[in-house]
Formats: C-alpha cells, structure tokens, sequence
C-alpha cells in the first residue's frame, strides 16, 4: 500500500492509519494548534518504526527553543537514523535537517531545507519550518523568496494552501509590501478562519500602519475561531495590547496583560511559563508601559525568576535583551551579571549557528540594558549605538524589534545625547510608515530637537 503526506508526497511507511496521523500532527503544527505534542506522540505510539514520525517530533521539540529539549531532540534524531534504511531520499534529507538543527547550525538547516524544497517544491514540512527560522534568525528576505516560490507552485486545492497563504502575508508585511501581505492574509482567513499566523500576519499590517480600530475588530472578530490554540494566542492578544497603548488605554493594556497573555492561571502558561515569545510579549510590553509613567506593581518579578533559570540558554539570540529587561527591572545584580558572561562566552562554533549572533548583538544590548539600570543611560548608548544596524538579525519582526529602538531612544533621551535622539528617530521614520510625530513611544522625545 503507498501512503502520501498532505500534499501527495510519498512517505515510508505501508500504514494508512500512520500516514493519518502523520498528516494530523502536521496539521497541528500549521494551525498552531495546543495539542500538536500529543498528537506527535500518538504518532509515535502508534508506529514506533516509522522514521519519518521521529524526525516530525524531534523537530517539534526544537521550535520551543529550550536547551532543556535538547536531549528528547537528539534522541528522536538517533532513532530515527536507526530506522532510516528504508525511507524515501526526501525523509532521509528531513533527518539531516534535524541533525544540523540539533548540532547548532542554524544556517546549514535552512540550506538542507531549501535543497528539499528545490527538488519537492509541495513539502509543507520543510516549508513551514524554514519559514519559522528565518523568520526567528532575522532572514525575510529567505522568508519572502521561498514564499513566493510556494505561491508559484501550489494549487488552492492543497490542505495546506491558506497556511502558506499566512506565511506570503506574514513574509511580505516583514518586506514591507503592506498591500500584498493584507491580500494574501485576508485571503487565507476567508478560506480558513481559524487560521492564527494569518490572522496575526494581518495584525501586524494593520499596527503598521497604525491602523489600530481596525486591528482591535480585527482580532476580537476572529478570536472565537482560536479555541484549541498555542501560545500564540497570547502573541495575538499582545499584539491587541500594542493598539491599546497606541491610543492611550493603558488600563486595557493591563487588563490583557493579566487577563490574555501573561495569566499566570491559563493552562498554557503554566505548562510552558518560560516559553520565548511569552516572554517577549511580557517584558517588552511592561517596559513600554513604564516608560508612560504606568506602575506596573510586581509584574517584573515572575519574569525575573523565570529569566534567572535561563541563563545559559541561548538558543533564541531575541530573547536574551527580554531576559535582562527582567532581571535589571527587578534588580536581580547578581543573575544580571551572570547573564552577561554567558552571553560573552556564548560559543563560536557553528559558525552559521546562534552563538555568533549573541555575542555580536545580544551581548551588548544586555550589557546596555544593565548599565541604563543601574543609573549609566549615556555608557548604554555607546554600547548599543555599534549594533543598531545589525540586531535585526536577533530575529522578531519590526514591531517586536521595536522595543530595542525604544530602549536606545530612552537612553539618549535620558543622557540628553541629542544627536542620537535624531539618528534613532531618522532610523524609525525610514523603517515605520508611521511618522514617529503619530506614535507613542516617539513623539514627547522629538521635543529634545526642537
């Protein structure tokens, strides 16, 4: 009996019922959906010789980014090596990926997934997960061009088509190309509503272009589709966040906090509290609160504990300024410092691997992060001024990264260091189509130029 993937592309294994539920974790892992861990584990229950089944797990544990995965990662890795002699050229490319993922090399794992796409332009698997680390290792323009590839090639017949659809929206947004991400994202929505990176592609055009009463219906019409739903529904709740503080509604911003994505109560937080992007939509939420005179009470402790058992880890180079934001807004000097040896001794080798990325950027911007802390805005501006130009590469997308220009403009404003007050508001005019005059976080500082 041949079995097929959802796009029709063979797989080892003669079991339609492991090819259902290869196809269903699949489907888990494209809609972002809470269960695709134990979906995968079924998988695997069901056929535990089914090579391809282990590498699909191993791969999901790798998107978490957590060292602590890395053992369960490597272990699915060698098993399915084991049981390789009989899988398809393809799979046996998928088991490679893997192993470069798990060995570091970030860079090589993009490339065996761009070869795999070249030779079966339908693999939704290499599809969507070269689009989930370029997008996280600060590449769109690979994001975009394999996009556009897969716009080319696939039929709105495929399973997948809408998933792709959000990927083209989300890929072009992060390029700049507004018109064409809202097309493409309001399309995958109309063909599958329940849809979450599109709908969260389309929320990041719509913050863009400040187009905040249309981004709070945006999500409040589509969040009743979002039942089943991972983390990033919390992302999408920040995101609802950020329109609110763009108009002022601080106390609705902390109610979405409390309430949407940092309740601490919510199964999904409490199974995974460290997870990377909650961690982000927190931190950087809370630092751009303060920075309106808002007391945020206690809030910096839970993500100062949650940080300190972090370092170390660097396996998301965007994270790390998160992490300090939350150690230096708690005073945690001791954990503080610690994260900076460890972010200075962050590992060459790969050399298309993290390790660079965090010290050339991550490093800096923490030590920047420190030195503003402890009362230094002006020794935080030199060490932070040299990588602007390059932290994109950190990963995030322009409104994530946003709070990194935050930061610097902070400094410069406090250390009264008027020409990087301009270089900064220069720098976010020509990358928000948003004037800096319209946005909250910019506007009382032009006053130091006037």
């Amino acid at each position: 009996m041949s079995t097929a993937d959802l796009h029709g592309l063979p797989l080892s294994t003669g079991s339609a019922e492991t090819a259902s539920l290869f196809n269903d974790a699949v489907l888990g892992f494209l809609k972002y959906r809470a269960d695709t861990p134990k979906r995968a584990g079924k998988l695997i229950a069901t056929d535990p010789d089914f090579a391809f089944g282990h590498t699909l797990r191993g791969y999901f544990l790798q998107t978490p980014f957590n060292a602590a995965n890395l053992p369960a990662a490597r272990e699915e890795l060698e098993k399915a090596r084991s049981l390789s002699s009989g899988t398809t050229r393809r799979e046996q490319a998928h088991i490679a990926a893997l192993a470069t993922w798990v060995g570091g090399d970030i860079d090589a794992t993009l490339r065996v997934w761009e070869q795999i796409l070249a030779e079966h332009p339908l693999d939704v698997v290499a599809f969507r997960l070269h689009h989930f680390n370029a997008f996280w290792h600060g590449r769109p323009d690979l994001m975009g061009a394999q996009a556009d590839a897969a716009l080319r090639n696939w039929g709105r017949e495929l399973p997948a088509y809408a998933s792709m659809l959000g990927c083209h929206c989300f890929a072009n947004e992060e390029l700049g190309d507004y018109a064409v991400a809202e097309k493409s994202g309001r399309e995958a929505i109309g063909l599958t509503p329940d849809d979450l990176w599109a709908a969260h592609g389309v929320a990041h055009v719509l913050e863009m272009q400040g187009r905040h009463e249309e981004g709070i219906a945006w999500l409040e019409t589509l969040e009743p589709h979002w039942e089943g739903g991972n983390n990033l529904m919390h992302h999408l709740w920040w995101h609802r966040g950020l329109y609110h503080y763009e108009r002022g509604e601080f106390d609705r911003v902390l109610d979405l906090y409390d309430r949407r994505f940092r309740n601490l109560a919510s199964p999904l937080t409490q199974a995974q509290p460290d997870f990377t992007t909650d961690v982000q939509n927190a931190a950087s939420m809370l630092f751009r609160l303060q920075r309106q005179g808002v007391d945020v009470g206690d809030r910096w402790g839970e993500l100062a504990d949650r940080a300190e058992a972090r370092i170390g880890d660097v396996l998301s180079p965007f994270t790390q300024p998160h992490w300090m934001l939350a150690l230096a807004a708690a005073g945690r000097w001791d954990a503080a410092e610690r994260m900076i040896e460890a972010l200075r001794t962050a590992p060459e080798q790969p050399e298309g691997g993290v390790g660079p990325l965090v010290r050339a950027y991550a490093s800096p911007i923490a030590q920047a992060i420190l030195a503003r802390a402890k009362g230094d805005p002006s020794r935080a501006c030199d060490l932070m001024r040299p990588v602007l130009s390059g932290m994109n590469r950190l990963g995030g997308s322009h409104a994530q990264q946003d709070v990194l220009e935050q930061f610097f403009l902070d400094c410069a404003v406090q250390a009264r260091r008027k020409d990087d007050v301009a270089g900064l508001i220069d720098r976010v005019r020509r990358r928000h189509p948003v004037p800096p005059e319209k946005r909250i976080g910019y506007r009382d500082a032009l006053a130091l130029l006037n």
